[in-house]
């Protein structure tokens, strides 16, 4: 299934508005929180943002950033 959505001038900023049926798929609704990232193809992914999951990741990036260059060489 594939929808096109249109960008759109919204004051100073551009956002989309999302069809019922994308909405859906996303399982969210008015006033909920979406997250997008890049996956390793270059692709982007829209998932709905949960409060668990938001924390969690800004633990892990934390981490990361402190102890870079250990995952660095552990990397290797």
């Amino acid at each position: 299934m594939i929808h096109e959505l249109k960008l759109r001038k919204i004051g100073n900023s551009v956002g989309v508005v999302f069809p019922k049926e994308v909405l859906t798929l996303l399982k969210a609704q008015e006033g909920d929180s979406i997250q997008v990232t890049e996956g390793a193809d270059g692709s982007i992914r829209l998932n709905t943002a949960k409060p668990e999951v938001s924390k969690q990741m800004k633990i892990a990036q934390d981490i990361m950033e402190r102890y870079r260059n250990t995952l660095r060489e552990l990397a290797k």
